[in-house]
């Protein structure tokens, strides 16, 4: 019964790392598209400025709610 159980949770872990590259992957061409897009109205420079500016607010919020549901 161990056994079974260790090997449900090691499958677990195996389809969440890979259910996370996957969205990893997702989110790096979600923003090499909105890099592209802002490209040719902003210019490479401030498209790249834009979304690295919106990059570290979004991950300034999910560490801002990681440390408030940690307390």
């Amino acid at each position: 019964m161990l056994r079974r159980t260790a090997m449900r949770t090691g499958m677990g872990l195996v389809i969440l790392a890979a259910a996370s590259l996957l969205a990893l992957m997702g989110l790096g061409l979600c923003l090499w598209a909105a890099y592209q897009g802002l490209a040719g109205q902003l210019g490479p420079v401030n498209a790249a400025f834009l979304i690295g500016i919106l990059m570290l607010l979004l991950g300034g919020l999910m560490a801002w709610t990681a440390i408030r549901l940690a307390r």
